[in-house]
């Protein structure tokens, strides 16, 4: 076995977060301070928590005072901590600590997380004014704008209930968002708040509608009123 694999043997390896080199500078370290951290990992995977600032500063080019500007500068931002051990019948030993470092990573995949979530639900929201102005024909009132904001934001509908809602107004031939309210009130009433849940629903009234037969053909096509599909007209009121 040459020198060089020897060496790179006994060396080890220094494993780093893929996640955190991806977003170290998203966090507020500066290269110059990821590479000392990277430096003080390397000891610290070999056992070595507390090394000499000038062993870090030889390997990575900078003075001692530069490395420990740059170490109390870290402290200060609170990417890390220097920590005292007090064991038993032993000296006290020092240590750097990354803790606050990975908090910050955990809190900023949160927020990414949460920001993804609030612009998905704005792109949603968007859709359904959209779809609805689209089908109507016409631009919505402010009024109506509002009536559906609420129906998002007050009454927790999710866009795709009152997207189905939607279809059925148009399906009837009915373009009203009191039409629509109905329809939601109605499902809201019969606990329905999954797309799934409607088409079972629909299902479920087509197969009642079959079993009872044509009934009411009594009534003229002039004077018959559309159908209201998964309410009762009883319902109308809110």
């Amino acid at each position: 076995m040459d020198a060089f694999t020897t060496a790179l043997l006994s060396s080890g390896n220094t494993v780093v977060s893929t996640l955190l080199l991806r977003h170290y500078r998203d966090l507020g370290l500066t290269n110059e301070q990821f590479l000392i951290y990277l430096q003080l990992k390397s000891f610290a995977d070999q056992g070595n928590d507390f090394p000499p600032t000038a062993t870090i500063a030889q390997s990575v080019g900078l003075s001692d005072n530069q490395v420990f500007q740059v170490l109390h500068e870290m402290i200060s931002q609170n990417m890390m901590q220097i920590k005292t051990t007090h064991q038993k019948d032993q000296l006290a030993q020092d240590a750097y600590d990354f803790t606050q470092l990975y908090e910050k990573l955990a809190q900023y995949v949160a927020n990414q997380e949460t920001a993804t979530v609030k612009q998905s639900a704005t792109n949603d929201r968007q859709v359904v004014f959209k779809q609805v102005e689209s089908e109507f024909g016409r631009p919505l009132s402010p009024i109506e704008l509002e009536t559906i904001a609420q129906w998002l934001d007050k009454d927790h509908y999710s866009g795709e209930l009152i997207q189905l809602a939607l279809k059925e107004a148009v399906l009837s031939q009915v373009y009203s968002l009191k039409y629509m309210d109905r329809i939601l009130l109605s499902w809201e009433k019969k606990h329905i708040t999954t797309p799934e849940q409607v088409h079972q629903e629909k299902e479920r009234y087509q197969g009642n509608s079959r079993q009872s037969g044509q009934q009411s053909n009594h009534s003229s096509d002039a004077t018959k009123t559309p159908d209201i599909p998964l309410f009762n007209i009883g319902d109308q009121d809110k």
